[in-house]
């Protein structure tokens, strides 16, 4: 199933969704050098990264759920992809008090923003793992007729189209 929403030929929230699972991953674990050393930096930096994390995801989120909206009734792809958007909004709910916990002192979190923090990167792994069936089993976001010798994106034939196989400066 193609994905509705696009840049330059591929999923707009296949692109997204790389930097609120980057950020919100990495502010988990900047928690945890925080807990290692006792230095209040790596929690500052922690609340920031969770900020922008959860802004990122909620940007992420409307092509998602456009595209989600595509699926076909009573397919197993929609009911994983309901499942997903579901986890995630979790994740994002979970991610987004543990930042406002900290509003307050963001050099030192509470042990329940931190709680908050871990069990959303927990639950994001599942999620991800969500993400990944839909695309990579499922083929939502995937180009109709996509093959390992499909023209670039950039060029104009469609995915279905026959390359020869040899790498090309035009449309890589």
């Amino acid at each position: 199933m193609d994905s509705r929403v696009k840049v330059a030929g591929h999923p707009l929230h296949q692109i997204l969704i790389v930097f609120p699972l980057g950020l919100l991953g990495t502010a988990v674990i900047f928690d945890i050098i925080h807990l290692a050393t006792a230095n209040p930096r790596w929690a500052e930096i922690s609340y920031w990264m969770i900020a922008a994390g959860v802004i990122g995801g909620l940007v992420a989120a409307p092509p998602g759920l456009i595209d989600w909206l595509a699926i076909p009734s009573r397919t197993r792809a929609k009911v994983v992809g309901g499942w997903h958007a579901v986890n995630m909004v979790l994740v994002l709910a979970l991610f987004a008090v543990s930042w406002y916990l900290r509003l307050d002192t963001p050099t030192a979190p509470s042990i329940t923003a931190l709680v908050l923090s871990f069990c959303g990167l927990a639950l994001a792994s599942v999620g991800g793992w969500l993400g990944g069936e839909l695309v990579a089993r499922l083929g939502v976001g995937v180009d109709h007729g996509a093959h390992l010798n499909a023209p670039s994106s950039l060029s104009d034939r469609p995915a279905s189209a026959v390359s020869d196989g040899r790498p090309s400066v035009e449309g890589v």
